[in-house]
């Protein structure tokens, strides 16, 4: 947590902060924690992805319609692969604060406070950009409100048609490194045309031209997330206001931490990032803590290991949570644990690392006989080349290219899409060996 020197304008922030309205709506978190539940029982499938850190520089309308159009075009792939609605969820409008694993860092025989994204500081390797600002609070704030405002525009006005989102789909499966994916994008063309001949179209059903989308971030900054806290005049409880789905982080999951105290605390739905040092009895108090009345959708585990250690840990908790009777939705986020600094110096991860903790992430869950509910992934819209692999190739050479993150590698959209495809693949199969059993 970071140190801010000036209590008077720190306060002065968080009393402007109590008095804007929420970012979002206790009505909304409620909804999304119905169509969590539905993941957790495999009747949904969560899709979450976006910004490692979101930034102040780089905001702007294209980057926000890039990103929406992406989760678009993966989230058409996994419906038709899983046969299941999927939930929505963007690492957006709220993810600006990044969590480090030293206070401060030195450069050239000179120490600083580290970089703790936007929302704190400036990533300028001065003392003053160093400093934390409380009244950068104040400029998260007003940027989230603005791409909610377009998110919510996207969602409802047109854009989210379905059969737009498959055109744009079809565009990246006429590369010919794609050919591999053409087949499964002509079985959706197939059904979006049965559909039209049937007489449902979107002249006519509504629902194919909107999206429900929902925004989510690490609840790190304790002073931002408790001065938009909120209570909900529908159930008289407290509900988060800045962001639709919260979730503690690897570091800051202690079960007597100030992290876990407030998200105990409001309605909305929550996730808990478990790593390989996450303990079954760590796992058991966090549950009975976060979730005490054990409801269906209130708390989301995303399991981050990274590829080939997958199966030393997941296991265990899953038991973990088998003895309990919890409720829980598993996710799997394959980025943080397959992070790596490649020969040019640039952190990046290689895209075959992060499909194959998703592989094992299914497979085990194959094995257990639990359900994989959901993934969750660092992503852009834009064609950055941060992450090593995928059809288009991007080799360790390419990183220096576009490589424009301020903290951790991202997949660009071709990646995002293509591992899309991929896990659709998946889930088409573990359907068809349900069916099979069952038949």
């Amino acid at each position: 947590m970071p140190v801010y020197t000036d209590e008077v304008a720190l306060n002065a922030v968080e009393a402007q902060l109590a008095k804007y309205p929420p970012l979002v709506f206790a009505g909304e978190t409620r909804t999304l924690k119905a169509q969590l539940a539905a993941a957790s029982r495999g009747e949904a499938f969560l899709l979450q992805g976006g910004d490692c850190a979101e930034s102040f520089s780089d905001f702007s309308a294209d980057a926000i319609r890039d990103t929406f159009k992406v989760m678009l075009q993966m989230a058409m792939v996994l419906t038709y692969g899983a046969k299941v609605p999927v939930v929505k969820v963007g690492r957006m409008a709220g993810q600006f604060a990044k969590p480090r694993s030293a206070p401060t860092e030195t450069k050239d025989g000179i120490e600083l406070p580290s970089y703790r994204g936007d929302i704190i500081n400036e990533l300028d390797f001065t003392e003053g950009a160093r400093s934390p600002d409380p009244a950068k609070m104040l400029q998260a704030y007003t940027q989230s409100a603005a791409t909610l405002n377009l998110l919510r525009a996207f969602s409802t006005g047109g854009y989210a048609d379905v059969h737009q989102v498959h055109s744009w789909t079809m565009g990246f499966t006429k590369g010919d490194n794609a050919a591999k994916y053409r087949d499964m994008a002509d079985r959706i063309s197939d059904a979006l045309d049965f559909m039209k001949a049937a007489g449902v179209d979107s002249d006519r059903a509504h629902t194919l031209q909107t999206v429900d989308f929902y925004t989510s971030h690490e609840s790190l900054l304790l002073e931002y997330e408790e001065a938009l806290c909120r209570i909900d005049s529908t159930s008289g409880r407290p509900v988060a206001g800045s962001g639709h789905l919260l979730w503690i982080g690897d570091r800051t999951r202690q079960p007597d931490g100030a992290h876990v105290e407030y998200l105990s605390g409001v309605q909305n739905p929550i996730g808990l990032k478990c790593g390989p040092t996450t303990t079954a009895e760590d796992l058991k108090v966090l549950m009975a803590k976060l979730n005490p009345e054990n409801e269906a959708g209130r708390l989301t585990l995303i399991a981050r290991f990274g590829a080939g250690s997958v199966g030393d840990h997941l296991p265990r908790l899953i038991k973990t949570v088998q003895e309990e009777g919890a409720n829980v939705l598993w996710s799997c986020d394959p980025m943080h644990g397959n992070t790596i600094k490649s020969a040019t110096g640039y952190k990046t991860r290689p895209f075959d690392s992060v499909l194959r903790e998703v592989q094992e992430f299914f497979g085990i869950h194959k094995a257990e006989g639990t359900i994989p509910g959901g993934v969750h992934f660092e992503m852009t819209g834009q064609d950055v080349t941060e992450c090593t692999g995928g059809v288009r190739a991007v080799t360790e050479e390419d990183l220096s290219d576009r490589y424009h993150t301020a903290c951790d590698p991202r997949l660009n959209a071709s990646q995002s899409l293509e591992l899309a495809f991929l896990i659709a693949e998946e889930l088409s199969s573990a359907r068809k060996e349900m069916q099979a059993k069952a038949g």
